[in-house]
């Protein structure tokens, strides 16, 4: 093992680390509320859904034809 090499490979990746933090630390930093259109990259990560949320209670009409009638009791 060369420890002069391990050592330098550890400072480059020090400072790639610094670099990351000082880049989050600006996001976190700038972070407010946004106006406008967001830019076409974050659009693209952000999935659009439309339509109903899983599991809502609102069953679409297909489903409610399929399902049996419930039989009402008259007194």
């Amino acid at each position: 093992m060369d420890v002069a090499k391990i050592l330098s490979e550890l400072k480059e990746e020090r400072v790639q680390i610094e670099e990351a933090i000082l880049s989050l630390e600006r996001l976190a930093r700038g972070r407010g509320k946004r106006r406008g259109r967001p830019p076409a990259w974050m659009s693209e990560i952000t999935a659009k859904r439309r339509g109903r949320p899983p599991g809502s209670k609102n069953k679409p009409a297909v489903e409610a034809a399929v399902a049996p009638a419930k039989t009402i009791a008259v007194a």
